[in-house]
């Protein structure tokens, strides 16, 4: 790719950007989000259409005015929200829309293409049936289909958008195993993730973007971490833990008792103070957002009670949650946390419609504007407006605009789950300055985090689940990996 532009309307998303791949290479894209990763490679696959540059392959232009033409030049991106469909089988999610068929047009071959799939899958070491839905495979082996799938489109470049974002350690090496497969087999890999320690591991090469811009290309076994992010943000980066927060006050804001859901979770009790952040520690599966989901009345719980200042609370659902001054950040913001298609104004404002209403039910344009713009400037979001529909902006923008909805809405108690989860290093450090600028404040936070660093800097106490239950406590000055991991696989 050379000289690549790319303008949408009121901003310049590219501008003269490259990036090569080698066949048989891991070639790592970074950069912060909004930096232009996703552009380039929504380029490179067809669904954007470039404004200047060339695109080379083999060393002949291409032009490819769509996913279908990238797919024939042997081009797939295998996106971070995996795209298959949960009630069809492996077989009909690979080759849905080219389904083999018989002699009669009308008719498909279920054996050729079960068949057909048994033999991709038997090539990738995969031991499944063809015939299985998606819904009964994990995450880590439904990623492991869509790279079968890209497979079965004979691809030479196969792109990897924050693969491993979703995947136990387990599987993450897993799934590095069957990269180093692919790279053996000629096939050029091209790899965007935040997570700095994959790059180490799995790439070549990195390519750093910054505001739509390519920055620089270097080895990555002769460049520093460091230098990498120093590229990516244009800043230095405080990565090391924060100065110890002043210790929340002794007023419980939250409290729970005994909450319990079937097999799910069980006797979990705890308490969170004014301007206190309580981390909340475990493996995947342990149980911390289905707790989290309880208090906030998304999910049902059994048994147990919630207070809030000290006064029992019935909540029944979300709304009840809400009124009494909680608020709850999904792990999957632009599923539960957004509304994508609005504006990101109507999205700070959706959890407080009644304070922008007149007298006769209509909604004050003016004055969601003007506090929409208030959060804007406060939250340091980048937006060139706040008409930009949420779905346009970065992941880390994006969390921003939910934390701008809550902090509106006054909620007393902020349940952060996954705060910083496909954020790139530079949001992380804004996140984590609001976070420690909301507890100075006198907010509640319970953090859900399965970065233990993020765990460590931000906690006063860290809590730590395992298969359900509340197995220990630590003060956040006495945490550390070791104990919370030992915490976090203990049963007692």
């Amino acid at each position: 790719m050379e000289g690549i532009d790319k303008h949408f309307p009121g901003v310049q998303a590219l501008s003269s950007c490259q990036f090569e791949l080698n066949p048989g290479e891991v070639h790592a894209l970074v950069g912060e989000n909004g930096a232009g990763k996703s552009t380039m490679m929504k380029i490179l696959t067809g669904i954007y259409q470039k404004d200047g540059g060339r695109l080379l392959l083999k060393g002949q232009e291409v032009h490819i005015p769509d996913t279908k033409s990238a797919q024939l030049l042997g081009i797939s991106i295998i996106h971070q929200e995996l795209n298959l469909i949960p009630d069809l089988t492996i077989a009909q999610n690979m080759f849905i829309g080219r389904e083999p068929r018989k002699s009669l047009r009308f008719l498909l071959h279920e054996k050729k293409m079960n068949d057909d799939t048994a033999e991709l899958l038997k090539h990738l070491n995969l031991n499944l049936d063809p015939r299985m839905k998606i819904s009964e495979l994990s995450v880590a082996k439904q990623q492991m289909i869509e790279i079968a799938k890209a497979l079965s489109f004979n691809s030479e470049v196969l792109i990897m958008d924050e693969p491993t974002a979703a995947l136990t350690e387990t599987e993450i090496n897993e799934l590095f195993r069957m990269i180093e497969k692919l790279r053996r087999n000629g096939v050029g890999i091209v790899y965007i993730s935040h997570r700095m320690e994959e790059l180490r591991r799995i790439s070549d090469r990195i390519t750093v973007m910054r505001d739509g811009r390519y920055i620089a290309t270097v080895p990555t076994r002769e460049t520093s971490m460091d230098t990498i992010i120093s590229m990516m943000v244009g800043r230095e980066i405080q990565v090391e833990k924060s100065p110890r927060l002043q210790a929340g006050s002794k007023q419980n804001v939250l409290e729970v008792r005994n909450l319990g859901r079937g097999n799910v979770f069980k006797e979990i009790s705890f308490t969170v103070h004014a301007g206190e952040i309580v981390g909340v520690a475990g493996l995947m599966g342990a149980g911390r957002t289905e707790v989290a989901r309880a208090i906030f009345g998304a999910d049902r719980m059994d048994t147990g009670d919630v207070y809030m200042n000290g006064k029992k609370v019935s909540i029944r659902g979300t709304h009840d949650a809400v009124k009494h001054g909680i608020g709850y950040l999904s792990e999957d913001r632009k599923r539960y946390g957004l509304v994508v298609d609005m504006e990101l104004g109507a999205n700070i404002a959706l959890p407080s419609l009644k304070k922008f209403r007149n007298s006769f039910g209509w909604m004050r344009d003016g004055s969601i504007e003007r506090i929409s713009g208030q959060y804007v400037e406060a939250l340091k979001i980048k937006t060139p407006s706040v008409q930009q529909k949420a779905k346009f902006l970065s992941g880390g923008n994006q969390q921003k605009v939910v934390i701008g909805k809550w902090l509106h809405r006054d909620c007393q108690v902020l349940i952060f789950d996954e705060p910083t989860r496909g954020i790139d290093v530079g949001a992380k450090s804004e996140i984590y300055a609001l976070l420690e600028d909301l507890a100075k404040q006198g907010k509640a936070i319970l953090m859900i985090s399965s970065e233990l660093p993020e765990i460590l800097r931000l906690s006063h106490r860290v809590l730590v689940m395992c298969e359900g239950r509340i197995t220990g406590e630590l003060p956040g000055e006495l945490a550390n990996q070791e104990e919370i991991m030992r915490l976090a696989t203990s049963r007692n």
